[in-house]
């Protein structure tokens, strides 16, 4: 806790400070600036829209009109306007998407489903695979750009059902300062600076600063907080000229609470979890803030050298190294033994160490030339990388008055009873200072109940190395001014190697795998496209390096091992394709643009558990689909960003469990919706509005769990005090509704944020 209490310090008095220079400097402004110049100023800045034209990354050759490819981009305007601090505050401007709850003792941290497919190692910075486990901040963020459909032949293993890339502020052209200052209720507090510097003669340097602390909305001072800091700075050489150098660090420390989530109902008649989460009272908070905590550490390093051969082909280096550190012990609302029916809960520990290190290096050429009347846009290269995981956990001991461990997983404790009596009730012991606290309230639980046992660390039972060698080429060729074919590549060599410590053996998995895209636009006129495309995926074994969630996992807690599942089997990696007819719009002058879409998206060769136990390419899933979207201005004053996804997922084929064929797939939401819109009533005033909606979503393949379909309402408002100071409020959760975010497979569920306020101000100069 003194990291969260000396941050919160730092970061109030940052506030309080940087208010009055702001205060101060606003009215030196108001004082030489004509109304009619401010109006001009503000009108301009207005011009900046939610559409966004050409993706960042250097893959995609085509602009995004011309890409026959769903590309949600979350633009600057559109996260300056939500005022979003997190990836996964971020990702909810975009429909098909939702949220996966860590499983089982994997990391905790970002785990988003695009499509109804896990893509939490199909993260991307700057085009460079982020597949560590991380809570992702947005301070050093320029851009968000969600790739939806399979698309290994761009991105490498995985990319199922998507990718996300996030785009990093870099040093650049000409000078710049802006920032925000926010306060708020449940003690939010946020300072982020960005100052950019041009010295002349191709040379700039540009920094980003952050420091926040905030307290889980609708929980207070008991429950959830959060507390981190970062910094991100760059320097280029060569800007304007042929040969151009980035040199840039990111580092990212935070020190949480954690939150610990809602366990589902219980059905004493199966002694199982089921149903939607218990009904309690909104914002509880079932954490031992005296035991648990999340201790987070990203750094990036990264050097990009450019140089132009020609006009029109360019060659490029981009070489990276990465160390993510994810240390945490929470408490997991465990009902795998019946406590919720005693109206109790028992603080189960789930607890992690990693420490990732990751060196990827990419060579591309990019350009465009002719061969007679074609025309090229290509990207073509080759690309390493090596991703080193040590794992481990922590050990708690604590023994009860009756001489058991609460943590044991042969005590009674954790043995399942005959009848209806819960785990705490079973042992004898009960809520309170006769368990050592481990058993709590299910309605009025003591989050400052004493922790009385000890905490031991084992940073490195095991370890899993994966390195992955690649060449692809991508070429988007132009037909005629109607007609453009886009056509990809990729070969991938994936190994894959297991270390475990504690029993001393070792494991391999070696795959090598093609996939490839190929997609056809028709331009009608200039200002639209309709296309069609077809694109693969492989998803190998190790993609995420073991520091995620989509590794092999011990089924229940019992049956085979990781190790022995590879050993065994030698699995493939999974089989993906996807198959999309869409057509995107610029209209109003290209202010706005329209998107539809219709897909197909097949996963075969499924890892699933056989009768025996073990994992085998045996299942089958498929998610058919539908999306609308629209961004931009539809006049100068009204901006809109808004999304439509229909999802009909199913399990064709779940290996020898027939039961569980024809549901709906986990973590999949069959209807879901977003819009975002604002509105310049004056050249100095705006209001904005928004939504999000989603079904029901099921956490199991059974369909036997799930978390209730919701809408939530946001609003802003913001006042231009000048050209370069405005004030802005942003009500998230407007009515707060109580909703829930993620689904666990088993025992509980995570419970959003409630209502909240924030107070910024934002400076540009």
């Amino acid at each position: 806790m003194a990291f969260i209490k000396t941050r919160k310090k730092i970061v109030s008095s940052a506030i309080a400070s940087s208010l009055s220079v702001i205060a101060m400097n606003a009215v030196a402004q108001e004082q030489v600036t004509t109304l009619e110049t401010i109006h001009q100023d503000v009108q301009a800045e207005q011009k900046q829209s939610l559409k966004v034209d050409k993706s960042a990354n250097t893959k995609y050759v085509a602009p995004l009109l011309d890409t026959p490819k769903s590309v949600s981009v979350i633009s600057k305007q559109l996260i300056e306007d939500t005022q979003v601090t997190t990836l996964s505050d971020a990702l909810r401007n975009v429909p098909g998407i939702t949220l996966g709850a860590g499983e089982g003792g994997n990391p905790n941290g970002d785990r988003p489903f695009i499509r109804g497919f896990n893509s939490e190692s199909s993260m991307y910075v700057d085009g460079v695979r982020s597949a560590t486990s991380q809570n992702r901040e947005m301070f050093a963020v320029e851009q968000v750009e969600v790739t939806k459909g399979s698309a290994s032949a761009m991105g490498g293993a995985g990319t199922t059902g998507g990718s996300i890339n996030m785009i990093s502020k870099v040093a650049k052209k000409g000078d710049s300062l802006e920032g925000s200052v926010g306060a708020g209720t449940d003690d939010y507090q946020r300072i982020t600076l960005d100052g950019n510097k041009d010295f002349g003669n191709g040379i700039a340097a540009r920094v980003a600063l952050m420091g926040h602390h905030n307290n889980k909305a609708g929980q207070g001072d008991d429950g959830a907080e959060y507390a981190r800091v970062g910094i991100a700075p760059s320097i280029t050489f060569g800007l304007d000229t042929p040969t151009r150098a980035t040199v840039s660090y990111y580092y990212l420390k935070s020190n949480d609470t954690p939150d610990s989530g809602v366990p589902y109902q219980y059905d004493t008649s199966k002694l199982v979890t089921a149903g939607k989460p218990v009904d309690v009272p909104e914002g509880i908070y079932y954490g031992w803030k005296n035991r648990d905590f999340q201790k987070q550490e990203n750094q990036i390093g990264t050097l990009k050298l450019e140089h132009d051969l020609t006009d029109n082909l360019t060659l490029s280096n981009v070489a990276q190294y990465s160390n993510s550190k994810n240390n945490y012990v929470w408490t997991q609302p465990d009902d795998s033994q019946g406590n919720v029916a005693q109206g109790e809960v028992w603080r189960r520990s789930n607890s992690k160490i990693t420490d990732t290190n990751t060196f990827t290096d990419q060579l591309s050429l990019t350009g465009k030339l002719n061969t007679g009347s074609l025309v090229h846009s290509f990207n073509t290269g080759v690309e390493y990388s090596k991703q080193d995981s040590d794992r481990g956990g922590y050990t708690l001991n604590d023994t009860t008055a009756n001489g058991s461990n609460p943590n044991s997983g042969t005590s009674q404790w954790n043995v399942k009873p005959g009848g209806t009596l819960g785990a705490c009730a079973n042992s004898g012991m009960g809520i309170g200072a006769d368990s050592n606290y481990w058993c709590t309230s299910l309605n009025n639980p003591n989050s400052n109940d004493p922790w009385l046992g000890s905490i031991t660390a084992n940073p490195k039972t095991s370890n899993v190395t994966t390195k992955n060698t690649s060449v692809y080429a991508l070429d988007s060729i132009k037909i005629n001014p109607q007609w453009i074919l886009d056509l990809g590549i990729r070969w991938d060599k994936f190994e894959t190697n297991l270390n475990n410590y504690t029993t001393n053996k070792s494991y391999s998995s070696d795959n090598d795998f093609f996939n490839y895209q190929a997609g056809v636009t028709f331009k009608p006129v200039e200002n639209g496209s309709i296309y069609a495309s077809f694109a693969t995926s492989s998803n190998p074994i190790g993609v995420d390096a073991g520091d995620g969630s989509e590794g092999l996992s011990t089924p229940g807690g019992r049956g085979p091992t990781e190790e022995q599942a590879i050993a065994n089997n030698n699995l493939k990696p999974e089989d993906v394709h996807t198959m999309e007819i869409g057509t995107k719009w610029d209209l109003f002058n290209e202010k706005l643009n329209l998107t539809a879409t219709i897909f197909r998206t097949e996963k075969t060769n499924t890892r699933a558990t056989d009768t025996d136990g073990y994992t085998r390419n045996i299942g089958e899933t498929r998610v058919d689909g539908l999306e609308l979207g629209v961004n931009g201005n539809i006049t100068n004053k009204w901006a809109v960003s808004a999304g439509y996804t229909y999802l009909d997922s199913t399990i064709v084929d779940d290996g020898p469990k027939d039961s569980n064929e024809g549901n709906q797939v986990q973590n999949v939401a069959k209807n879901s919706a977003t819009l975002w819109t604002t509105y310049a009533f004056t050249p100095s005033f705006t209001l904005g509005a928004g939504a999000v909606a989603m079904d029901k979503v099921y956490g199991d393949a059974a369909n036997t769990k799930f978390v209730p379909g919701y809408v939530r309402y946001d609003a802003m408002a913001r006042y231009n005090v000048n050209k370069n100071v405005d004030l802005q409020l942003n009500v998230n959760n407007l009515s707060d509704k109580r909703y829930f975010t993620k689904a666990y497979a088993s025992h509980y569920a995570t419970e959003a944020e409630g209502r909240s306020a924030v107070l910024s101000v934002n400076f540009k100069y």
